[in-house]
Order: structure tokens, then C-alpha cells, then sequence
């Protein structure tokens, strides 16, 4: 990878770490559109909990990795919310970063295998020189 790419990716990385560990303390607490539909006919209390009526939200479980190190958009352990917030979005912005590039890596372009024939290109054309003596 050229610099100019290295920097690029730099740089993104940096911003979503910012975002991830700083910014996404700021988003809405609120429930979310699915959230809020499924909540349609309960009552619900100041802290989200149903107090009554009939809703669909009334059948919901916990999913099976609730109680994973990076569940409900924290860190288990850690008491600070801000803190437990900004770590698992850093957390979250590095695993995804470490997937990808390993798998751009795996994937990436490798050059055309050595066939003993300088000067060819993949797809049989041949590299065109510039005549001596000519500019090209």
C-alpha cells in the first residue's frame, strides 16, 4: 500500500475512533423506532420498564449474548458509564478494523505469478516499449 493510502486509513481510523469513544456518549438514550413501536398499547415508567398493558414488547427475552463482555453498549466491569460507553465503542471500531483489514489482506491483489516471460502481463499482452531514441 502506497503512503498516501496509509494515511487515509490513518486518519479514518482516528475519526472513528474519536466518534466511537467520545461522540457515541452523546446519542439518544431514547428508544429507537422498533423499540418504541413494540412499546405501543404499555404503559412504562421513567426507566423504560412496563407497568402495564398489552404490547408485544410484553414476549421479549434476553438474547443468549446478553451477559457477553460488551452487552447493552458497555463494558462489563467497568462502573463508569461514559467510560464503559467510549471503551466498547473503541473496543467495537478496533475488532472491526482488525476483521477487515485482515480480510482485505487475505483478499488483496497479489502480482501475476512469475511465468518465466518478462515483460508480460496477465491476459497475455505484452509490455509495450518506447522505440530508442523516441519519447513515451
Amino acid at each position: 500500500m502506497r503512503k498516501r493510502s496509509w494515511g487515509f486509513v490513518a486518519v479514518g481510523l482516528l475519526v472513528a475512533l474519536v466518534l466511537a469513544g467520545v461522540v457515541s456518549n452523546y446519542a439518544s438514550s431514547h428508544p429507537d423506532g422498533l423499540d418504541s413501536s413494540l412499546l405501543k398499547g404499555c404503559t412504562v415508567n421513567a426507566d423504560d420498564e412496563i407497568t402495564g398493558g398489552s404490547c408485544p414488547a410484553r414476549q421479549a427475552r434476553d438474547h443468549e449474548l446478553a451477559d457477553s463482555p460488551l452487552a447493552d453498549y458497555g463494558i462489563r466491569g467497568v462502573d463508569n458509564g461514559f467510560l464503559s460507553t467510549g471503551l466498547s465503542g473503541v473496543v467495537g471500531v478496533l475488532l472491526t478494523f482488525a476483521v477487515g483489514g485482515g480480510l482485505f489482506w487475505l483478499l488483496r491483489r497479489r502480482g501475476p505469478a512469475d511465468s518465466g516471460t518478462p515483460g508480460q502481463r496477465p491476459g497475455g499482452a505484452a509490455d509495450r516499449q518506447p522505440a530508442p531514441g523516441t519519447v513515451g
